[in-house]
């Protein structure tokens, strides 16, 4: 009989028997023999069991994967097999509060009783099916075979040295032009004869990647090859579930192959030289591997790449409306950002330097405010020290112990008195100190992240070359990481924008969508009513106001003698869309215009609304139903949102769920519209050859920014707007969704030099 032992971090009231449908039977024991203990720790652990006398080792939740292995992601690893005995799993006690993980339970547990009868194993790797290739005649010899393969897709993957193109290097790539085999092939041996060899492999053959956008830009920027057709086995997941985190190519290979980690002896490896040579994790470069340990991981990236894309791409096709996302949005989206990454975003070097010094003037001034305060002073002299304005455990003291200002409630992880953003910002209601703070934060945020971090990264033409996510996001918006996320550029404070600034003789151009959620709702209603309000044009939320609250004025006398009706009537728009309630409005409303807005008042409000534009109500109730019944929906364009929580129990998950898939309905295809405008520029740009006069250099939010020749600002303006006004079904007819632009020396608008008067 096979031996099985379950192993959690305290015994649970859990019956594994129940939840392994008695397909085996087991020995059960617990990391910490204390079950009052709340977190284990290393050396809570007490443990007593000889892993070896067991064929198959269960560990339940992460500290158990930790414990065992050297493994930290229990999602990633969970009904994998690690080094052929141990089968981690989530915990399924978590379903009662997050209905969501329940696929990922079901499929665990298939995985865990298949592997326990013998149904499933993990394939070894052969050097047959993983080759090292680092002669010249070899590498020709598998690239010809790979272009008379009758197979019409190929995998491809780089190993680089860097993260950018213009960082590092490429010290090889990876091929598998048929399945369970491939090659790492060291760039040392590419000749002008094997260039052309790839160049007809690419030409000829559709190309399989794992993150498309990275090797585009190393393949393109180092060789200059070009790729007619490519597909991408990340984004093809993405279609399939939305969820950010979960669309790592090992992740994939472990789901959907028999490979499992094959990745793990070469991690190992890396980890005993970091070790041996006291190297930190961020120091350490890949061409430092050896060939013998690289080939190996190298070449069966591009196997599993082909391996998931066979998986992965049939699933997708035959799902029209996916499909038509992943064709038509994703794939040219890849394209488009990999070439507007390369663009770079311009920055001013000196004014980086001059920002630096302002703003580190700007905290210094504020710190010297804050060290006046009474009970600052008294802190100081009670404590006989000087206050440290970046101590949590300071600053708790003195605005609880010398302010007197009374907790809010909230806690940190370890059960103390939060200080974060949001307590500061409820306190800062009661006392100027908790203001003086966050201002202090802000300022040194803005530093710390932005100024000093740009400058030493810009490259030769100073210009910052950043990351740009299609996968990012469950809505679909863009997303941004790498060396400056562009989605995060601060708002209230014009001075990182103000660096942001165009080459001499260039202008910054920015586009921005006005309105377009709500235009975007009132399309999928089909409220002529609400429609009727963009027709009209002038102030949308005036003209709102006007008509909810029948106004005795014209709408652009509406914010001068009824400012409340319009907050109000603001409020309701963006809120409703989005689920918000009575409530919550009152308070939006009372916050922006400073008077007190009942909830009452606001309720009256919503219905005045809805009567006004009764069939938006009616689509939102459809739209809230279906979610409900399907725990699912898509968006206008074929975007699918998978809300499993409406299963939950708990009415405010619930209704939180549904807010989330209302949200989603008119936010993807907002960002849709600016994406798909902005590509079509990006290739109408390209068709009359003028890319280097009009450069799209990002996407932020509802913007697309470029940096425009002078002489070419008007028609790059005309180009845009045609392309974002584009029906594409989403379309008033004779009012298209409306586009506001602003053009300056800098991304401020000189905002920055207002400001600090310079």
């Amino acid at each position: 009989m096979t031996k099985v032992a379950i192993i959690e971090s305290k015994m649970s009231r859990t019956s594994w028997a129940d939840r392994f449908d008695g397909a085996f039977e087991f020995d059960r024991y617990a990391l910490c023999s204390d079950s009052s203990k709340k977190k284990i720790l290393k050396a809570d652990v007490d443990i007593e069991i000889d892993t070896d006398s067991y064929e198959w080792v269960i560990l339940v939740g992460s500290e158990c994967l930790k414990s065992f292995t050297s493994a930290n992601s229990i999602t990633e690893y969970s009904g994998k097999c690690i080094d052929d005995k141990f089968l981690p799993v989530i915990n399924p006690a978590m379903l009662s509060f997050k209905p969501e993980a329940k696929p990922m339970w079901d499929k665990s547990k298939e995985n865990i009783l298949n592997y326990i009868s013998g149904n499933l194993t993990v394939k070894k790797v052969s050097n047959d099916q993983a080759r090292g290739i680092d002669d010249e005649a070899e590498a020709r010899e598998f690239l010809q075979e790979a272009l008379d393969h009758p197979n019409k897709f190929i995998a491809l993957d780089s190993e680089t040295t860097g993260l950018y193109p213009r960082d590092g290097y490429m010290l090889g790539f990876s091929m598998s032009y048929k399945k369970d085999v491939g090659a790492y092939i060291l760039t040392d041996v590419i000749t002008p004869d094997i260039e052309e060899i790839m160049q007809k492999i690419f030409d000829t053959k559709i190309v399989v990647f794992h993150n498309a956008k990275f090797d585009l830009a190393f393949f393109e920027y180092h060789f200059n090859f070009k790729f007619p057709k490519f597909e991408d086995t990340m984004l093809l997941h993405y279609c399939l579930d939305e969820v950010p985190g979960g669309h790592g190519l090992k992740q994939l290979a472990m789901e959907h192959t028999d490979y499992g980690d094959y990745e793990k002896p070469m991690h190992e490896w890396i980890d005993n030289y970091k070790r041996q040579h006291r190297i930190l994790k961020a120091d350490f470069q890949w061409g430092s591997i050896p060939f013998e340990i690289m080939k190996t991981y190298a070449a069966m990236d591009a196997v599993v790449t082909l391996l998931v894309f066979e998986k992965l791409y049939p699933a997708v096709k035959k799902n029209a409306k996916l499909f038509s996302v992943y064709e038509n949005i994703l794939i040219p989206g890849c394209r488009f950002l990999t070439d507007i990454q390369d663009n770079g975003v311009p920055f001013d070097k000196l004014r980086l330097l001059k920002g630096r010094d302002l703003m580190q003037d700007n905290i210094d001034e504020a710190v010297a405010e804050l060290y006046e305060f009474k009970e600052v002073k008294d802190f100081e002299n009670a404590k006989d020290k000087e206050f440290n304005p970046n101590s949590t455990v300071q600053l708790r003291s003195l605005l609880f112990d010398f302010v007197g200002l009374k907790p809010t409630g909230k806690k940190t992880g370890t059960g103390a008195h939060s200080t974060d953003a949001e307590v500061l910002n409820k306190l800062a209601e009661e006392h100027e100190i908790p203001k003086h703070i966050l201002s202090i934060r802000q300022k040194s945020k803005i530093k710390n992240t932005y100024l000093d971090k740009i400058y030493p990264q810009l490259d030769k033409d100073s210009r910052l070359r950043t990351g740009f996510n299609l996968h990012g996001t469950t809505s679909g918006r863009l997303s941004s990481s790498g060396k400056m996320n562009m989605q995060q550029i601060p708002r209230d404070n014009p001075i990182v924008k103000g660096c942001m600034r165009a080459a001499k003789g260039n202008k910054i151009v920015a586009m921005d969508l006005t309105t377009a959620e709500v235009y975007v709702a009132a399309v999928l209603a089909k409220d002529e009513n609400l429609m009727d309000v963009f027709r009209q044009g002038g102030n949308f939320h005036s003209t709102i106001a006007k008509l909810v609250f029948n106004l005795p004025c014209e709408a652009e006398d509406v914010a001068e003698h009824y400012s409340t009706q319009r907050q109000a009537a603001k409020a309701v728009t963006f809120g409703i869309m989005y689920g918000a309630g009575a409530n919550k409005i009152s308070q939006q409303v009372t916050a922006d215009s400073g008077k007190n807005f009942s909830k009452g008042d606001a309720q009256e409000v919503i219905d005045d609304y809805f009567r006004q534009f009764h069939k938006l109500k009616k689509w939102i109730d459809h739209s809230s139903k279906y979610i409900m019944d399907n725990g699912f929906i898509y968006s206008q364009y074929g975007r699918k949102r998978r809300l499993p929580n409406v299963r939950s129990d708990n009415q405010g998950i619930q209704s939180h769920e549904v807010r989330s898939g209302l949200n989603f309905l008119v936010q993807s295809v907002a960002s849709d519209i600016n994406l798909l405008g902005a590509i079509d520029t990006h290739n109408h740009i390209k068709s009359i050859n003028k890319t280097k006069e009009m450069r799209i250099f990002a996407l932020v939010h509802d913007s697309i920014l470029a940096e425009v020749d002078e002489g070419y600002v008007d028609e790059y303006m005309e180009i845009v707007q045609k392309c974002i006004q584009k029906d594409r079904g989403i379309y008033i007819p004779g009012c298209p969704v409306g586009c506001d632009f602003d053009v300056g020396d800098d991304y401020s608008f000189g905002k920055f030099e207002k400001m600090y008067d310079i």
